[in-house]
């Protein structure tokens, strides 16, 4: 029987929390511009990439660890709460995970945020390891933002 697990964790940013999520919305345009050597490209294949149902096709660069193809599905977006949840329908890291579903919520903070991620993932074996380095990735990725939104 695989099992199941959720990870957490809370990162403070300095940017305002309205600039931050607008930033996170527009990953698709920005990420790959930002961190090009953790993101080929984000390709848009369904939906607008913003809204419930959109589908994306991530190609990670030489700086992702594990996985260099994912597609992502946006589950659940919630605009005043500056939420969104996604799942990973296609690709790398479905080889490890039978299921991952990643959360996010941008919530103000003094002149700053706090970013909260977290994700609900059954693995594939039992031996899987649970995704701290995908965890990792994401902490990494939210910081390096929060610098590239201050650098803007």
């Amino acid at each position: 029987m695989a099992s199941t697990g959720k990870l957490d964790v809370q990162v403070e940013v300095k940017s305002h929390a309205d600039k931050f999520w607008h930033s996170i919305r527009d990953s698709a345009n920005i990420f790959p511009k930002a961190f090009p050597d953790q993101y080929k490209s984000i390709e848009v294949l369904e939906g607008d990439g913003k809204s419930v149902g959109s589908v994306s096709l991530i190609t990670y660069g030489e700086g992702s660890p594990l996985v260099k193809h994912s597609k992502e599905k946006i589950e659940a977006v919630d605009e005043a709460k500056k939420s969104v949840s996604y799942s990973v329908i296609d690709g790398d890291l479905l080889k490890f995970y039978k299921s991952f579903k990643a959360h996010l919520v941008v919530s103000p903070k003094g002149d700053g945020s706090l970013v909260h991620w977290s994700c609900d993932y059954e693995k594939a074996k039992e031996d899987i390891e649970a995704p701290h380095i995908i965890k990792d990735f994401a902490v990494k990725n939210l910081k390096e933002l929060d610098d590239y939104i201050h650098q803007a």
